[in-house]
């Protein structure tokens, strides 16, 4: 019974010291945070929105903090690499992820075997952007509204072929064509640059993809927009129609995509909320906000617990409309 006491008193001690020592720890670490370089993934090729966005993220905070803050290109897997690399990451605030609505909604509603779980292996930091999808055709022999778009469609019989990259842009050109009535043939892709050489090069008809790689060569001449996948502003395109309107199709729903900063579970909480904290007085410059807005980006913030629910909620939400239609997404 002696040691029986002895034990369980030595074990109440050990918690009254242990706890606080680690939780100071914790304050510790994100006081000297960042001490060294960061690596921040992008699991996407450079130029796309994701790109773009993290690298105008990645320079500020490397200038705020004094310290290297490296972007990493590591597409692939539909991002799933970017992802795997970021999960076996140690939990120090010194690997981050340019996540999409891709990585941690589409990837587990489209696949069975992931190289990684979006629900158990990352703490979410912020919500970043919600990005505006348009349609894009080119503007020299491109049709010049959506109604004529469904038209050369339904002419073609199935011949007319579409680009996108990520699996919710590749589903919203599916569901485009055959709630407007026509077959078109998806050309997948690996990220947006890839998608905007497509168009340019001739090998699609149409794309379905982020404001960001599109919007220079729109306003320089190169492509039309015919219409936008959500009802947000667009300031850079502000006369742009819905595609629900442009098509007069009230039955689709907005379809944005988005982008996430999220760091491998286990993170200390002090780091998240100093990242987080960082991003949003970075958004909060004039100059970074025009610039963002500039590139189609529409630069968003929210505290973890808000992320970590929008995400989850979109992951219910897709893996309905996934299943109920029938696509298969290789």
């Amino acid at each position: 019974m002696i040691l029986k006491r002895l034990s369980l008193t030595s074990l109440a001690a050990l918690i009254f010291f242990v706890l606080p020592a680690a939780a100071q720890e914790h304050r510790d670490s994100a006081e000297n945070y960042p001490n060294r370089s960061v690596r921040f993934v992008v699991p996407f090729p450079a130029g796309g929105p994701t790109d773009i966005l993290t690298r105008i993220v990645a320079q500020r905070l490397g200038e705020t903090w004094n310290q290297p803050v490296i972007v990493e290109n590591r597409p692939g897997a539909n991002t799933g690499i970017g992802a795997q690399i970021v999960a076996r990451s140690a939990p120090d605030g010194y690997t981050l992820l340019a996540a999409m609505d891709s990585t941690l909604v589409m990837n587990p509603a489209t696949s069975s075997n992931l190289s990684y779980d979006p629900f158990k292996d990352f703490a979410a930091i912020t919500l970043a952007a919600k990005n505006t999808s348009l349609l894009t055709v080119r503007a020299a022999d491109g049709p010049r509204s959506v109604k004529e778009l469904i038209a050369r469609g339904k002419a073609s019989a199935g011949k007319l072929n579409y680009g996108a990259g990520i699996a919710i842009t590749r589903l919203a050109g599916y569901l485009f064509s055959r709630r407007a009535g026509f077959d078109a043939v998806l050309i997948p892709y690996k990220g947006s640059a890839e998608v905007v050489q497509g168009l340019l090069s001739g090998s699609v008809d149409f794309i379905v993809d982020g404001t960001a790689s599109s919007l220079p060569l729109i306003q320089g001449g190169q492509f039309r927009a015919l219409a936008k996948l959500n009802s947000a502003p667009l300031p850079p395109l502000p006369d742009l129609p819905t595609l629900a309107l442009a098509a007069d199709l009230p039955a689709l729903d907005d379809m944005s995509s988005w982008i996430g900063f999220i760091a491998p579970a286990g993170t200390p909480r002090p780091v998240i909320d100093k990242i987080r904290s960082e991003v949003e007085r970075i958004y909060a410059d004039p100059a970074i906000a025009k610039k963002l807005e500039s590139a189609g980006i529409n630069a968003v913030t929210t505290t973890p617990e808000e992320f970590d629910s929008f995400f989850r909620r979109e992951a219910e939400r897709w893996t309905k409309v996934f299943r109920e239609s029938g696509i298969r997404l290789e």
